[in-house]
């Protein structure tokens, strides 16, 4: 299969890219290395990903983002330096290579950050997925899984989140623009026949994460013997999900499209197992053997009181079986960072 991954050098995507190449696929990946954070890291990320390609050369030219340029010689893998927002450069991608179905992955991330960029995120998620759909409709495509959130369930108060609950009161702009991609996403089901999964996460954390999301940075935090940025009482809680089992679950979820027609599905992807604010601080601190000081901060606008998954449907309808508990999972995470100083 020749696959199509936006944001492909991201901490989710960088991943898959690894889990699909090393199945036989083909991958093209598109990532415009947004400076969100450092760019240098989704650089380390796609070398990563594609290790077994030995020709993989990156140059950097005049310290500017806008010159970079990737080059190999594998068939199996192509890298664009393209914005999903830039419809006139994907068309060019999509007329160069036959896609048999697209991962969308890229985005716009981060629930605070979405409250002070509105407009971008709107721009960047909706706008820039619907390019996505529009091109899809022209060339044929008819297979697309959509990474989703588990922040458009807000702040429900049931024990936990199932895909039929009600979503209609998101509390971040990032929440607001995760739920119009899936509605917006049934109309081009309906109207052009694609099949389409959107995925809800919950709390990815693992390898490669990223730099800005409280387990990566509690630990540098930690380990420079610096004060953790602690919202609240420690009574938040979220369904920390590890990266395998995420993977695990998009591979599902496209041989689930690959093998079925007339697909509209959303899904939760999720671990089960919900952990507080307070048990992630201790569980690091264990893996570390160091003691976490604390800077106390009220809770933020935007920040949901708890995520939880059902995970009943993702279990039945695509055979989704996490299996990396939160313990194992942050250990193996804490052995990265060491390893990779970052």
């Amino acid at each position: 299969m020749n696959y199509l991954v936006t944001g492909g050098s991201g901490f989710i995507g960088s991943h898959l890219v690894e889990r699909l190449l090393s199945n036989g696929h083909s991958v093209i990946n598109i990532d415009n290395f947004d400076d969100f954070y450092d760019y240098k890291i989704k650089v380390r990320n796609t070398f990563d990903s594609v290790k077994k390609i030995t020709d993989f050369i990156f140059y950097e030219k005049e310290r500017d983002i806008q010159k970079l340029i990737f080059e190999t010689s594998s068939k199996n893998y192509q890298l664009y330096y393209q914005d999903i927002r830039d419809k006139n450069g994907l068309e060019k991608i999509f007329a160069k290579h036959k896609i048999d179905a697209i991962i969308h992955l890229a985005a716009l991330a981060g629930v605070r950050p979405s409250i002070e960029r509105p407009e971008d995120y709107e721009d960047v998620n909706i706008k820039g997925t619907m390019n996505l759909w529009e091109l899809c409709k022209e060339f044929k495509i008819d297979k697309f899984l959509n990474a989703s959130s588990s922040s458009v369930y807000g702040n429900s108060t049931k024990i936990s989140f199932s895909e039929d609950d009600s979503v209609d009161e998101p509390i971040s702009p990032y929440a607001a623009t995760k739920k119009c991609t899936e509605i917006m996403g049934h109309v081009y089901h309906y109207l052009y026949h694609i099949d389409m999964i959107h995925l809800r996460f919950f709390t990815v954390y693992g390898p490669r994460q990223r730099p800005d999301l409280a387990i990566h940075k509690f630990t540098r935090c930690i380990l420079e013997n610096k004060p953790i940025p602690f919202y609240g009482d420690g009574s938040t809680a979220r369904d920390y999900t590890f990266i395998d089992d995420i993977i695990g679950g998009i591979i599902k979820s496209l041989h689930y499209l690959e093998t079925h027609e007339n697909v509209y599905e959303i899904i939760n992807l999720g671990e089960s197992e919900v952990i507080t604010l307070n048990e992630m601080v201790a569980t690091l601190e264990e893996h570390l053997q160091r003691k976490a000081q604390k800077k106390l901060l009220p809770m933020q606008l935007g920040d949901v009181q708890k995520t939880s998954a059902n995970i009943t449907k993702a279990r039945t309808l695509i055979g989704y079986h996490p299996t990396i508990c939160f313990q194992i999972g942050t250990k193996k995470f804490v052995e990265w960072f060491l390893k990779n100083g970052s």
